[in-house]
């Protein structure tokens, strides 16, 4: 028989030897992890073009182009080793100028990558995979890090630059009669207006279009130019290669013979008339609005072209329907004025906190029609100078009242079972609203009301000094026939703790607002309802 200690001895081995086994097994497996972690890589381009013939048979290739580019460039070959050219231009297509079947597509990959990797290995050269499954691998050795590329304002002032503004070296227009491109002058727009997502009849997909004309204007001018032109995917679509770019400061502004400031108009010809249209005209700032934005597509989303052509009161096939009033005043979409100011407001931290938490039922008043729509001071005559001369009249600086007739504090209680009432400091917060605004004068011209910074909290009481408060519409009780109006308990935490958020103010704790009751306080409110 075997002793205990033995025993105990032989037992403390074999436990030893199973931690160290399972120990190992998972720093074995965690290596094994960290080994198959995906790399990421801006220029991955996913071989996938045997879905336009029906489901694929095996899986979809990753090719990380960038590495291909640089181990060309050291056997000094180019871009024609796997690219066909056409009008001294390369194509994207690997081998081919389109996709032409099947079978023919398959064949072009598999003769021109497998032979020209077994060509390298029997060379003794390191070289890619050769056999079915290292190239169709169900499991991935790459993710794609790739950014989308934009041509924005500063990049398109650095070409103006470079090309002494002849703007026919990008932009062009097709000619359906003599199947031809051409240069339209004084028409030039963004080239996402012909050439869409995916191919199109005669319109190539802006990828393709975009890599044809960018790298081979890029490889042609690389020996002209002592700028590094950018032909290699990562230097466009990475991350930290994209911060390299150089941005003008200030950028021209674009030359379009655009107006610097307008009146927006119907288009019908008796409605653009002061005293015939049912709303006063609006004047619009378009330099300032070019300054905010980076691509004129913002407002001019389908041809640069005045909003009341393809939205006319009524509505039309060339504006999909979307009469020219929803055109400015639809609130989901940025394409309008009110959607567009909506969504910038909840950007900002500074207007958030009013404007994120208003409720999507609330409705614009009269009033803020009249804040866009402006009347023509007596005597003036609708002409050029309108819009700015009515802009110019502009606040600068937002109206509130004045610090007397503000009230500085009041109590919120009448509630209060757990926690203390709380003491809201009012003039405190409509100050601090005030102060945020600064000088902006987007929100000095939309407050320019005294009122209209209390209707943040407020939200549908007139613009009065002594608006109506939370519990003449919200009720103690929740109102289940009307889920935008919650009850006064969930308004109060709704308006206030979204607002905090928004703003990234850090008070958001029940304990931030509101003291604990003491046993005593709770004892005597308890006799106060008895």
């Amino acid at each position: 028989m075997k002793k205990p200690g033995y025993l105990l001895f032989r037992a403390g081995i074999i436990s030893l030897c199973m931690v160290v086994f399972y120990s190992t097994n998972i720093m074995a497996k965690a290596q094994d992890g960290a080994k198959t972690v995906p790399e990421a890589r801006a220029d991955l381009i996913i071989i996938d073009n045997m879905k336009s013939y029906g489901p694929l048979e095996k899986a979809t290739v990753e090719f990380p182009h960038d590495a291909h580019t640089d181990a060309l460039s050291k056997k000094n070959k180019s871009c024609e080793t796997c690219h066909l050219t056409e009008k001294d231009q390369f194509y994207p297509h690997f081998k081919r100028l389109k996709n032409t079947g099947r079978e023919e597509v398959m064949n072009i990959y598999h003769d021109g990558c497998i032979s020209c990797h077994g060509e390298m290995r029997l060379k003794g050269e390191k070289a890619g995979p050769v056999e079915c499954d290292d190239c169709h691998m169900e499991k991935k050795k790459y993710t794609s890090s790739r950014l989308p590329m934009g041509f924005d304002k500063s990049l398109h002032a650095r070409h103006v630059q470079v090309h002494e503004k002849k703007c026919e070296t990008c932009h062009h227009e097709y000619d359906e009669k003599t199947k031809k491109l051409f240069y339209a002058k004084g028409k030039e727009g963004t080239c996402r207006y012909c050439h869409k997502e995916q191919t199109e009849e005669n319109r190539l997909s802006m990828g393709i279009s975009s890599h044809i004309a960018c790298i081979n204007c890029h490889i042609k001018n690389q020996e002209k130019n002592p700028l590094n032109l950018p032909v290699k995917c990562s230097q466009c679509h990475d991350a930290s290669e994209r911060k390299k770019i150089k941005k003008l400061d200030p950028i021209p502004r674009l030359e379009r013979n655009q107006p610097d400031m307008v009146m927006i108009k119907t288009g019908v010809e008796d409605l653009d008339v002061v005293g015939k249209n049912r709303m006063n005209l609006v004047p619009f700032n378009h330099k300032a609005h070019e300054g905010y934005n980076n691509t004129c597509r913002i407002c001019h989303h389908q041809e640069m072209k005045k909003c009341s052509e393809c939205h006319i009161l009524g509505g039309s096939d060339a504006g999909k329907g979307v009469s020219l009033e929803l055109a400015m005043h639809k609130k989901d979409t940025d394409h309008s004025c009110v959607g567009c100011h909506a969504t910038q407001y909840k950007k900002n931290r500074n207007c958030a906190g009013c404007h994120q938490s208003t409720p999507a039922t609330a409705r614009m008043s009269d009033r803020s029609c009249a804040v866009c729509h402006i009347p023509l001071p007596e005597g003036i005559k609708l002409d050029d100078n309108t819009a700015k001369l009515l802009l110019e009249g502009r606040p600068e600086k937002p109206e509130t009242y004045t610090q007397e007739e503000i009230p500085e504090k009041f109590v919120i209680g009448k509630l209060s079972k757990k926690y203390e009432s709380v003491e809201f400091p009012h003039r405190k917060i409509v100050n601090s609203i005030v102060e945020k605004m600064g000088d902006n004068k987007l929100a000095a011209h939309f407050h320019s009301d005294k009122g209209t910074v209390c209707s943040g909290c407020h939200h549908n009481a007139p613009l009065t000094k002594q608006p109506s408060g939370c519990g003449s519409c919200h009720t103690k009780a929740f109102n289940d026939k009307d889920m935008h109006k919650p009850g006064i308990v969930g308004a109060y935490h709704i308006q206030c703790m979204e607002c905090h958020t928004t703003m990234k103010i850090e008070k958001v704790g029940c304990k931030d607002c509101h003291k604990e009751k003491s046993p005593q306080s709770s004892a005597l409110q308890k006799r106060g309802k008895e």
